[in-house]
């Protein structure tokens, strides 16, 4: 480093004050920029190893209601970079791993505040849907989010089919619980089968849907196949993956998150940036493929949809 005497310095020299204020928001911003494209290179190599051989196109009536204009995340990110815990804890191992998951025959159980209870197969659940395409915006409590084309059909139509009785207050689903093939079950890192849950006007919400493909494809095993939740106001871990129960309940669910950790995830889990995660601020986030942070929206920019939903509700105590 270059010292001088303060005499010996021009003006010309000085650097100016509001550029040495700024040189933390720069170095951030550097090393933000190297993570991004490092998680890019590792992403896509990941993504090259596991071949996504079980990609297959889905047939679908392309609809746009509620879709977002934004740029989708590249296929990779989306694909090779993922929260299930069910497989790993870290976020591109469950691309390798989920390849051995069998999908194929899957059946859901129905109960509880219901006139139609039952077993019900996928394709039972499927029978006369019309998939429709839905770009949403998925933001996840890590300070990430990513913009995707799901394909699937509303939650509400699903649930019309159940009758469900008046003392149905609350939806409650379940992910499947298979050690053999989900690794990360045959630790206790979390109480498993994970459990989440929606109060039933959310469930009802013309936004949520049950997911069941992206990008024109059937969906990969590591987001969630053969049906997940999407809820796109919430964070992620509310869009729970690989279905295999849907209860109605008078009561609010104990959901997996809220349990392990009821100071850091919440039960409704709104996308808030007035409401930090106890570890770090959720003000903003970075789009996957992106290198510089963005604001986080008030419900991740659904606000106008889903706001009334929660009208008087003290959204810092109910988190």
């Amino acid at each position: 480093m270059l010292i001088k005497r303060a005499e010996a310095i021009k003006p010309s020299e000085i650097t100016d004050k509001t550029l040495y204020l700024k040189r933390r928001e720069f170095i951030h911003s550097t090393v933000g920029m190297f993570a991004a494209a490092s998680l890019l290179f590792t992403v896509r190599s990941r993504a090259a190893k596991t071949g996504d051989g079980n990609r297959r196109s889905l047939d679908y009536v392309k609809k746009r209601e509620y879709s977002s204009d934004e740029p989708q995340t590249p296929y990779p990110y989306v694909s090779g970079y993922n929260n299930f815990y069910e497989f790993a804890t870290d976020k591109e191992s469950p691309a390798r791993l989920a390849a051995s998951l069998t999908v194929a025959p899957w059946s859901v159980v129905v109960e509880g505040e219901v006139a139609r209870p039952g077993t019900y197969t996928l394709e039972d659940i499927l029978k006369n849907r019309q998939l429709e395409e839905r770009i949403y915006r998925l933001r996840c409590v890590e300070r990430w989010s990513m913009v995707i084309p799901w394909i699937g059909f509303s939650l509400a139509d699903l649930i019309k089919r159940f009758e469900p009785t008046s003392r149905a207050r609350y939806v409650e689903f379940t992910t499947l619980y298979r050690p053999a093939e989900m690794p990360g079950q045959r630790r206790s890192v979390l109480s498993w089968p994970y459990v989440e849950g929606l109060r039933m006007d959310e469930a009802m919400h013309p936004l949520t849907i049950l997911a069941t493909g992206l990008y024109g494809e059937v969906l990969p095993n590591q987001n969630g196949a053969p049906l997940r939740l999407v809820v796109p106001w919430k964070y992620g871990f509310k869009s729970i993956k690989s279905i295999v129960k849907i209860r109605f309940s008078e009561h609010q669910p104990r959901t997996t998150w809220n349990r392990a950790a009821p100071r850091e995830y919440g039960f409704y889990a709104n996308v808030n940036p007035d409401v930090d995660h106890p570890r770090w601020s959720q003000r903003r986030e970075r789009r996957l493929g992106e290198f510089f942070k963005r604001k986080t929206l008030m419900f991740n920019g659904y606000a106008e949809e889903v706001a009334h939903l929660y009208k008087g509700m003290d959204l810092r105590k109910y988190f």
